[in-house]
């Protein structure tokens, strides 16, 4: 019997892994005040950009999640309307909008979602800068060569 390549142990390693880290996501539930809000994972995203980030136009979340204002837009516009986000006139252009997490919301969703945050702070923080950027990388690859493989229209 052949010895497996180095490479397949890691496959194996990572295919065993994934569906724990998954699951372990998935059962992190949120808080009582905001789980009937039917929160999607597209609205995780943008809730964490605000939380690290803090308040942030339309366009400036748009680029940082990688999809088109309009897509932005919408999900601002839901999430307002559920009392979640708060919209409030920029300063210094009065024409944009700056978006942030609604003060009666922050508390629930930074109990929610900081765990994931701090875990990823933990586990990177003995890494380089470099090695952190290669493993971003990896993931990134990871997600483009699943959805061309399974035959998945990309995300937007």
């Amino acid at each position: 019997m052949s010895t497996p390549a180095p490479a397949d142990n890691t496959v194996r390693e990572l295919l065993l892994l994934m569906p724990r880290l998954i699951g372990r996501a998935k059962r992190m539930r949120p808080p009582a005040e905001i789980r009937s809000l039917d929160l999607a994972p597209r609205h995780l995203s943008l809730l964490s950009l605000l939380l690290l980030d803090g308040p942030q136009t339309v366009s400036q979340l748009a680029e940082q999640l990688g999809v088109a204002p309009t897509t932005v837009s919408l999900i601002v516009s839901d999430l307002s309307r559920k009392g979640v986000l708060s919209r409030r006139e920029d300063e210094d252009d009065r024409r944009r909008r700056i978006v942030d997490i609604s003060p009666a919301s922050r508390p629930a969703i930074s109990q929610w979602l900081s765990p994931g945050a701090r875990a990823w702070r933990r586990a990177l923080q003995p890494l380089t800068p470099p090695q952190r950027r290669i493993v971003v990388d990896t993931l990134l690859a990871y997600e483009a060569a699943f959805a061309e493989l399974s035959g998945e229209p990309p995300e937007d």
